[in-house]
C-alpha cells in the first residue's frame, strides 16, 4: 500500500516492527518501532515514559517525511 500511495505523490513513513518486510515490499522510508503487539508504545512503561517513547517515533518519522533521500531508507537513530 505504501507504494501506491507514493505513486500519488504523497510522501509516506512506513512504520514497522519488521523491517526487513518493509524493505522487501519496497517502502521507501522506514522507521522501526517498538514490538509486533504494541508497535508504538510499550505498556510496561509509566504512562509519562511510553508518551515520551510514542512522542519520539512519531517526531522520528514527521523527520522522515522531510528528509530527501535516494533509495530505501531505515530511520533507525
Amino acid at each position: 500500500m505504501v507504494k501506491e500511495i507514493e505513486k500519488t505523490g504523497i510522501t509516506v513513513v512506513h512504520m514497522c516492527t519488521v523491517v526487513p518486510i518493509s524493505l522487501t515490499v519496497g517502502a521507501n522510508r522506514i522507521v522501526p518501532t517498538i514490538a509486533i503487539p504494541h508497535p508504538l508504545g510499550n505498556p510496561a512503561l509509566d504512562p509519562v515514559e511510553e508518551k515520551a517513547l510514542r512522542r519520539k517515533l512519531v517526531e522520528k518519522a514527521l523527520s522522515a517525511l522531510e528528509t530527501k533521500i535516494q533509495d530505501q531508507t531505515v530511520f533507525d537513530n
